[in-house]
């Protein structure tokens, strides 16, 4: 849906041109990572675990909340008590992966090398490239949640719990178009987290965050829900298909993956980035959005993302204006609230129903929309395969489309 997801493949205008609409924010994914040498982590396989609360263990089963056994806010302890309650469930995940060390092309250049000398060599090896962060787990039998970035690619996972206890990590599916990823490990009678409804969160709610930002493990800290539905575009990721959840609990690099709690103690998000240079901006996918994916990651070992497979902008009256300027009179804008489509993806089930440039999405199944993000979560609710009816406006004039939901395109989602 968003503008990095189609290079090359979007049909546009080349008369007219918008504003930037906010300055590219430079955003960090919270998973830090460091370049050491050659030798590969290695993990020791503990004995077995007590229980502080479980499910029963069934891998493929899919994942559900359990019932809150926190007091409740009034309580003047409360986060001590959330703490005592999920902090065995949040665990550390160490992960590696060996990159071959190339020589450089400029090496390879006849006009460097009369000044390098004509033996000059990088010494051809590998090193191993070592990143951490954190998750929680939600299966008794050993199924973790964490973020994509904190595993994708890793030859070698480990997971500490806060018991001390190690074990080898399976990566059962990534997902890196919601940064949403899976890792299994062989231990059961495991605790667990309890989930919460991150549709029903309020600004100014509680958040409470547990994770092991920059090596300090099991660090807890406080803040408030600062925001919901923060779009991946005013976040600054625009390649991801999420609606944030912003707090200003602190969240550092280290805690990606980790769980977000409200005072009852229930994991409502899981934290994922934070802004450079900001102060009390931290961003973390909702729990009902990562459950989601976490289902199918278990399931299939992948996710699927139905799609469109139009570039879209929110219509403003300063975006109408700028876009009244280019000369191309078919391309005027007469609406004055809707979702603009800025381009249409070649081949894809939007181009195939007949959407055009300049169409103003005013519906979809009968459900008006007047912002690119409102569009793109409808979207995401709906299945692959899945008939949506848009109601547009071209040039002034009614026309509705039926579109059948594609799946988004592997070659996209990097």
């Amino acid at each position: 849906m968003s503008s990095k997801n189609m290079p090359n493949q979007t049909q546009l205008s080349r008369k007219f041109s918008l504003p930037k609409k906010l300055a590219f924010l430079s955003l960090i994914l919270i998973g830090s990572t460091a370049t050491v040498g050659c030798n590969a982590l290695t993990s020791s396989l503990p004995g077995s675990s007590n229980a502080i609360k479980a499910e029963p263990a069934n891998a493929a089963s899919p994942i559900s909340g359990f019932p809150a056994n926190i007091l409740p806010s009034q309580d003047s302890n409360f986060v001590s008590k959330v703490v005592q309650e999920v902090g065995p469930a949040v665990v550390r995940i160490d992960s590696s992966r060996t990159v071959k060390t190339q020589q450089p092309d400029v090496l390879n250049d006849p006009f460097f090398r009369r000044f390098f000398g004509p033996d000059s060599q990088v010494p051809q090896g590998n090193r191993v490239e070592r990143g951490s962060g954190s998750g929680f787990i939600f299966g008794s039998d050993g199924r973790i949640l964490t973020n994509a970035h904190v595993v994708d690619g890793a030859d070698t996972v480990t997971v500490k719990l806060k018991d001390g206890r190690e074990f080898v990590g399976k990566v059962l599916g990534v997902d890196t178009v919601t940064d949403v990823a899976v890792v299994k490990i062989e231990a059961n009678n495991l605790p667990v987290v309890s989930l919460g409804k991150s549709e029903e969160l309020l600004p100014g709610e509680w958040a409470i965050a547990i994770g092991n930002p920059l090596g300090l493990d099991n660090t807890v800290t406080v803040g408030i829900i600062s925001a919901t539905g923060r779009s991946s575009a005013d976040v600054g990721v625009p390649d991801k298909r999420v609606s944030f959840i912003q707090t200003d609990a602190a969240i550092n690099p280290g805690n990606s993956g980790g769980p977000l709690l409200n005072q009852r103690g229930q994991v409502i998000g899981m934290n994922t980035a934070i802004i450079q240079g900001a102060q009390g901006l931290g961003f973390a996918i909702p729990i009902d959005r990562a459950q989601q994916i976490a289902d199918q990651l278990v399931s299939t070992g992948k996710a699927e993302h139905p799609y469109l497979g139009v570039r879209m902008l929110s219509i403003t009256p300063e975006i109408k204006a700028q876009f009244n300027k280019n000369p191309n009179p078919k391309l005027k804008l007469t609406d004055d609230k809707g979702v603009l489509v800025l381009g249409v993806a070649k081949d894809s089930p939007a181009s195939k129903a007949g959407v055009r440039v300049a169409d103003v999405i005013k519906k979809i199944n009968g459900s008006e929309v007047s912002d690119a993000g409102s569009v793109q979560q409808i979207v995401e609710k709906s299945k692959v395969g899945t008939d949506m009816q848009l109601e547009l406006s071209r040039g002034g004039q009614p026309v509705t489309v039926a579109v059948k939901a594609g799946a988004f395109p592997a070659d996209m989602k990097q």
